[in-house]
C-alpha cells in the first residue's frame, strides 16, 4: 500500500473509507486515499514558508 511504505489505519476507519471509495466509484481504497491526500496536499503547496503552512494548518484545526 502507498508505494510499498505502510500505513496503519483504524479498522472502523478504513471500513468507513471502503463503504464511501464503492459509493464513489473509485476502483481501490487506495486511489481514493490518495485522491483525497492529494487534495489537502494541494492547499500547502503554494505556501511560501513553513510558518505558513503552519498557520494554514492551525486555521484548518489540525494542529493547536
Amino acid at each position: 500500500m502507498f508505494g510499498g511504505g505502510k500505513v496503519k489505519l483504524d479498522k472502523d476507519l478504513i471500513d468507513r473509507l471502503k463503504r464511501v471509495s464503492d459509493t464513489a466509484g473509485y476502483a481501490t481504497v487506495e486511489e481514493f486515499i490518495t485522491h483525497i491526500l492529494e487534495k489537502e496536499l494541494s492547499q500547502f503547496e503554494d505556501s511560501e514558508s513553513d510558518e505558513d503552512i503552519k498557520n494554514k494548518l492551525k486555521g484548518l484545526g489540525y494542529i493547536s
